[in-house]
């Protein structure tokens, strides 16, 4: 019984130590890429790492930035009982304009126009743009 209890009880700990974000702004990503993998936190992640200065290095903006414990990153966290707790921080450069969109042409008939747009959004399973000018 205490043995189950045990491997419960560290497999919640290190589940709880996983997880992977990531945050896409909507602008188009250039080749550019800031990589940070140890990202020096402390106190298991109160005291967070230092920011990242990418606007010296993506002079366009910043397309989508990710965060994640990687494995040698978990093993530093539990060698040291969560004191240090560093993690991988990637950030994407942007290309200074947004991702472009399919565009939907709007007529007078502005409901016929939506559902155009609705209809194509819906079979392209992605945003689309229309244009009522």
């Amino acid at each position: 019984m205490n043995r189950r209890l045990a491997l419960v009880t560290a497999s919640l700990v290190f589940a709880g130590a996983c997880y992977h974000t990531t945050v896409e702004t909507g602008a188009a990503p250039s080749g550019q890429v800031i990589d940070v993998p140890w990202a020096n936190s402390f106190i298991a992640g109160l005291v967070p790492p230092a920011t990242i200065e990418s606007m010296k290095k993506c002079p366009n903006g910043v397309a989508k930035v990710e965060s994640e414990l990687s494995f040698l990153n978990m093993l530093a966290n539990a060698i040291t009982f969560g004191i240090y707790s560093p993690m991988h921080i990637t950030v994407t450069c942007g290309t200074g304009r947004a991702a472009s969109l399919p565009v939907v042409k709007g007529t007078s008939d502005v409901s016929a126009s939506l559902q155009r747009a609705i209809d194509l959004s819906q079979a392209l399973g992605s945003a689309v743009e229309l244009d009522l000018k």
